[in-house]
């Protein structure tokens, strides 16, 4: 049933990676329960505009849960308190009336601070410059039945290529790990034919520059698969630890 919220929001103001940020306390009221998460944060910036105050600046696009702009904290946890789903599509039915709601920006060496909610997380773009392509010339576009491929095997890949790079397996994680993320595009081509040329060269130069990026290591704590908005399993971690290990043994370096 449809409703209306009234919200105190603490959200985390910070002008720049460089300065130093603190909460600011906001008062919302009237909220539609049917609101999405974005769209109460939208009403806010047009309270605080009204008032010729700074809008809070967050990161947005699709609002389809399929870009991966979106993502914030709140109240602890990555895209907020139910499972699958990305900060867009959350809806304010999931909180209640004179709630206080914490909103912070993803928690990342890796991914500082561009302003208020927003996060730098071009570390993800050269991670995925470094490997997570297939460079070979596969000719034409061939038809789709042209390479056999089993079921299970394309279900795994396309589970893996479901990532959309938000960084909540990051946020989630207390090393700041990017494991499951950098896991999720190597698999999603290693498990595939047109993939498997570049298999080892991947999984060497993408693990390489996600250490050079300073996310920190995994510790099999599984936040990040529980806060994934997609629902990527660790078990593409497994996997490339395992091509990890293979493309060393190849190229001799333990």
């Amino acid at each position: 049933m449809s409703g209306n919220l009234n919200l105190t929001l603490k959200i985390w103001r910070q002008a720049n990676k460089n300065k130093i940020g603190h909460f600011e306390v906001y008062k919302v009221s009237n909220i539609s329960t049917d609101a999405s998460f974005l769209e109460m944060l939208d009403i806010l910036n047009e309270e605080l505009q009204h008032k010729n105050e700074e809008p809070v600046a967050f990161d947005h696009d699709c609002r389809e849960g399929i870009c991966g702009s979106c993502g914030l904290v709140i109240n602890g946890r990555a895209h907020g308190p139910v499972k699958g789903t990305t900060t867009c599509q959350l809806h304010m039915r999931n909180f209640k009336d004179g709630d206080t709601i914490v909103i912070e920006p993803w928690r990342a060496k890796a991914f500082p601070v561009i302003k208020d909610l927003i996060v730098d997380r071009s570390a993800f773009e050269k991670i995925q410059q470094a490997g997570g392509f297939v460079s070979i010339n596969t000719g034409g576009v061939p038809d789709a039945n042209a390479i056999a491929i089993s079921k299970e095997i394309s279900n795994i890949a396309m589970d893996a290529a479901a990532c959309i790079g938000c960084g909540a397996c990051v946020a989630a994680c207390k090393n700041a790990s990017a494991m499951l993320f950098v896991s999720a595009k190597v698999s999603h081509l290693s498990y595939l034919p047109q993939g498997q040329v570049e298999r080892y060269d991947r999984v060497e130069s993408m693990v390489k520059v996600m250490d050079e990026m300073g996310f920190g290591s995994c510790t099999n704590t599984y936040a990040c698969e529980a806060e994934c908005p997609k629902e990527i399993s660790v078990k593409h971690i497994a996997k490339m630890n395992r091509d990890f290990f293979a493309a060393k043994l190849k190229s001799k370096k333990i």
